[in-house]
């Protein structure tokens, strides 16, 4: 009989390997040697050795999950107990049993860290249904709007996936926000839509009214009534884009078309009007030369009068000259007007005795000024010399002023 630590072949050539529980047979060998025997088990026991080492490093080096690594564990448990190997079966148990332990302790983790990795997932999601529900609820600008919707869905995709009752719970929230959103641009542009029609009828009403002018001989009237118009196309907001586009042609060539109508007429009727701006031209240069000669403000009224009168007579004046000329004229008028006025104030008894009052009050406070001087001096008190000295200079200077208002007034 042959032995060895861990089996024995029998004379008869059955295998044998002892483990804490006793010898089990594990083969027959009748080919050969009985030391060929216990070699060939003790390869099968290495291999098992190998399988248990290779197992051993994926779970020390590799994140091999949990429940593949107890799986392994188990098939290599049952391929240990039932193993036809000659070796020790008892230390690849033990080995097994400190796997079985290191695993546990990695489910446990891997449990702890798919915990945490939903929690995340479901912080994230909560953060992007929170923003998708306030673009659907708020938001007014519809193409920004409607591009954060589809990077909100696009950001949703590719977070990681909460526990499947929050997933579906939120994905529901996150719908109901988007078909919102829908629901409220829809909305808005069925009602933009509808107010655009309405614009559109308005303009046409407009265009009408435009077009129905534009051959109108009625020039002043008309033109203000174009002005109208064109403040109401104003006010009124835009139409769609195409029919707006039509409605301004159309309304731009009937106002064209009077426009063009009344500046030829006006024309013509500038070209008559030449020859009274020339006779204006000679009025006006006149009034400028004789006026300014004239000192006697009612001498320059009489005068302006005879002027006023063959103005108004030479007739209307051509646009081109008709602001410059009349302009130049009314100069003149208000020349003597203030001169007039001037003069009024010279001669205007109240203000003459309101002149000589003053001259008299101005007087009468500086004789008291005099007087306060005198004993100021007297006393040797400085400091009411210089206020009293101040004082007088002052009412000396108005008084000056007031007489010389009196001489002119005289």
């Amino acid at each position: 009989m042959t032995t060895d630590p861990w089996g024995r072949v029998d004379d008869d050539g059955t295998v044998y390997v002892r483990t804490s529980e006793g010898e089990r047979v594990v083969g027959s060998w009748q080919a050969g040697a009985p030391e060929e025997a216990l070699a060939f088990f003790r390869r099968k026991y290495e291999a098992l050795v190998t399988e248990v080492d290779l197992l051993e490093n994926r779970l020390r080096t590799t994140d091999l999950s949990a429940s593949q690594a107890l799986s392994s564990v188990e098939k290599l448990r049952t391929a240990v107990r039932e193993a036809h190997a000659v070796g020790d079966l008892d230390a690849l148990t033990r080995r097994l049993d400190v796997l079985t332990e290191r695993a546990e302790e990695r489910k446990v983790e891997q449990k702890h860290a798919q915990e945490a990795a939903r929690n995340e997932a479901r912080d994230i999601k909560e953060r992007i249904v929170a923003e998708a529900e306030r673009v659907a609820a708020e938001t007014t600008h519809w193409k920004t709007g409607g591009e954060r919707m589809r990077q909100l869905i696009d950001e949703w995709k590719a977070a990681p996936r909460a526990d499947r009752p929050t997933e579906q719970a939120l994905w529901k929230r996150m719908s109901a926000a988007r078909n919102a959103f829908s629901k409220r641009r829809k909305a808005y542009f069925a009602g933009l839509d509808q107010q655009r029609e309405q614009i559109r009828q308005d303009k046409e009403q407009i265009v009408a009214e435009a077009e129905a002018l534009a051959d109108s001989t009625d020039w002043g009237p008309t033109a203000g009534r174009y002005r109208d118009l064109m403040q109401q196309w104003k006010s009124a907001g835009r139409a769609d884009r195409a029919s707006e586009d039509k409605l301004w042609a159309r309304f731009k060539a009937a106002q064209d078309t009077f426009f063009q109508a009344r500046n030829a007429v006006f024309a013509e009727r500038d070209a008559e009007l030449q020859v009274n701006a020339e006779a204006k031209e000679k009025i006006l240069e006149e009034a400028r030369q004789e006026i300014s000669t004239i000192s006697d403000p009612r001498e320059a009224r009489a005068r302006l009068r005879a002027f006023q009168e063959a103005w108004e007579e030479t007739g209307p004046l051509p646009r081109d000259a008709r602001d410059r000329l009349e302009g130049a004229f009314r100069k003149i008028e208000e020349g003597v007007r203030k001169a007039e006025e001037k003069e009024w104030d010279r001669t205007n008894p109240e203000a003459r005795a309101r002149a000589e009052a003053t001259i008299a009050q101005l007087r009468d406070s500086i004789g008291e000024l005099e007087t306060k001087l005198e004993k100021a001096r007297a006393s040797g008190n400085d400091r009411k010399i210089r206020e009293v000295e101040d004082a007088l200079t002052a009412r000396r200077s108005w008084l000056a002023e007031a007489e010389k208002t009196l001489e002119e007034m005289s």
